[in-house]
């Protein structure tokens, strides 16, 4: 006896629905069409008329429909029309070829740029936010990083997107389920607001709280008449300072946490048999390398030789509260305290770069004020991961 075919269903599924999904290649519910044409770099930048950027549509499921610039206005070019969907054609990695977006916008004299080309759907076959997350969702991407070709630079054919199979649940499906997307979508970017106001909320505290020379006061005082600031060179306030010299190639896998360049851009945790040389208190600073003058905090382990730790005098100084004010000047020490070309920290920064403070009592005010803002900060990140984390996981479940 023959076994019955497999419903053509998702993993999860929204309550109420029980309906087989349809399978159907994008060529058969739709035709392409391409981006502008003919065009020279003195025709961008003015006129009446807009094209929707490579990072728009690289960017959003859904397009925004201000990230556009300005075109003359061309009849021979095909305008895009609300439900139109946009795929890059070309990028330098396999995994970001064939990103689509959605436009849902009713502009006139609106067309595509040259790097994408167009989709327009036949009416009524798709919810425009099901069809965005479906084109973003695992099971297409991964069938779009198949299609890439190239060695140095990757781009895909539009007739082979087009022998791509998509799944179709009934139109009421695909408004749940697009319109769980949106939704979600508008949480993280609400999410993105908050963590943003935090941000400059901190920058503008740093300004108004830090003395930049001697002659002027912050304009926060703390409840406080006035603060009396002094000025010392950073070697003045440290009591020890070291570069790191643990080699990986003679360690063993151990207890202690081991910290150089590619752990700080975001490499797995290393553990290693040396012993611990730093303290949390100990401010460290990347001597080496592309982004030589980074400051970190608050690591206890084992230093990579890329690395220089810090360790100020207690009885001066709150370790925190120079380390931001080191933080705030990010940009200046990139710029005035990195030999050029190939860049590392100079010799003799310690020696050279001024730090400003106050009296204890109020470094450990301001101190305590950056690190809840720090925290905030750290808690809004990690809710902004976890609400990216259940979209990923979501794109996989719920689409075929």
């Amino acid at each position: 006896m023959d076994k019955k075919p497999e419903k053509l269903v998702p993993e999860v599924r929204f309550k109420g629905f029980t309906d087989d999904w349809e399978q159907r290649k994008l060529g058969e519910v739709g035709k392409t069409f391409t981006g502008l044409s003919g065009k020279t770099k003195e025709d961008f930048g003015h006129g009446n008329a807009y094209f929707v950027t490579y990072m728009n549509v690289y960017s959003n499921p859904i397009s925004n429909s201000n990230m556009v610039e300005n075109v003359e206005i061309d009849t021979k070019q095909q305008e895009v029309k609300k439900g139109d969907v946009f795929f890059t054609t070309s990028s330098e990695t396999p995994e970001e070829v064939g990103m689509s977006s959605v436009w849902l916008d009713d502009k006139p004299n609106t067309y595509l740029n040259s790097f994408c080309f167009g989709f327009r759907p036949m009416r009524n076959i798709f919810n425009f936010y099901y069809l965005a997350y479906l084109l973003r969702s695992n099971n297409i991407r991964n069938k779009m990083i198949i299609l890439a070709q190239g060695i140095s630079r990757y781009n895909i054919s539009k007739n082979k997107v087009m022998e791509l199979e998509v799944a179709i649940p009934k139109i009421k499906e695909q408004q749940k389920i697009g319109e769980f997307f949106k939704q979600l979508d508008s949480l993280i970017t609400l999410q993105q607001r908050k963590l943003e106001i935090l941000i400059k909320l901190k920058q503008s505290f740093l300004t108004k709280s830090m003395a930049n020379n001697l002659d002027k006061n912050p304009e926060l005082y703390f409840n406080s008449a006035s603060i009396k600031w002094l000025k010392q060179k950073l070697s003045n306030l440290t009591i020890k300072e070291f570069k790191g010299n643990t080699k990986l190639n003679d360690t063993k896998p151990g207890k202690t946490e081991y910290l150089d360049a590619e752990r700080l851009n975001g490499n797995a945790p290393l553990f290693i048999d040396k012993p611990i040389n730093t303290l949390k208190s100990d401010i460290l600073i990347l001597w080496d390398g592309s982004k030589a003058g980074s400051v970190y905090y608050g690591f206890e382990g084992s230093l990579g030789s890329t690395l220089k730790a810090i360790r100020l005098n207690p009885k001066l100084v709150n370790s925190f509260f120079v380390y931001q004010q080191l933080k705030s000047k990010q940009d200046v020490i990139f710029n005035k305290y990195r030999t050029p070309n190939i860049p590392h920290v100079i010799k003799n920064f310690t020696k050279v770069y001024p730090i400003y403070f106050p009296s204890m009592a109020v470094q450990n005010k301001i101190a305590r004020f950056l690190g809840n803002l720090d925290a905030l900060i750290e808690i809004q990140q990690k809710s902004i991961k976890d609400y990216k984390g259940i979209k990923k996981y979501l794109l996989q479940k719920l689409f075929i």
